[in-house]
């Protein structure tokens, strides 16, 4: 495989247009303007943290292990990747959690008790403010 190529000018930061593709097998090529996917104007960090997510099947718990950082930290890099693929959906409030969310993640292992504890704490603490 070869290198990635930028997905942002290196002198101005406006996002670069692939404008030739080639065929490495019968050296034909072909010029045009074409948009790249939207994975490919991802990060390294974003694309290692989507790999690992999707390796881990979403398993919160299993990303955690797997990057060695803490819940809130991939929920953080969750968000930061939803907000990069999907702009104008993440630019909406995210629905919050319910207790029977919470309980349904511990369930799942995505999430252990202490985890659970804190997030049914702030729920109630929420539920006392309104």
């Amino acid at each position: 495989m070869g290198y990635s190529p930028p997905s942002k000018c290196a002198v101005c930061g406006s996002a670069l247009e692939i404008t030739r593709l080639s065929c490495q097998n019968c050296k034909s090529e072909l010029s045009g303007t074409f948009s790249p996917c939207k994975y490919c104007t991802l990060g390294d960090k974003q694309k290692l943290f989507l790999d690992t997510f999707l390796q881990c099947r979403g398993n919160i718990k299993e990303v955690e292990r797997s990057l060695s950082i803490s819940y809130p930290t991939v929920k953080g890099l969750l968000d930061e990747l939803i907000g990069t693929l999907f702009p104008a959906e993440s630019s909406t409030e995210p629905p919050s959690l319910s207790t029977a969310d919470v309980l349904d993640m511990l369930e799942r292992k995505e999430i252990d008790a202490e985890e659970a504890a804190r997030l049914l704490s702030q729920l109630k603490n929420k539920e006392r403010q309104s």
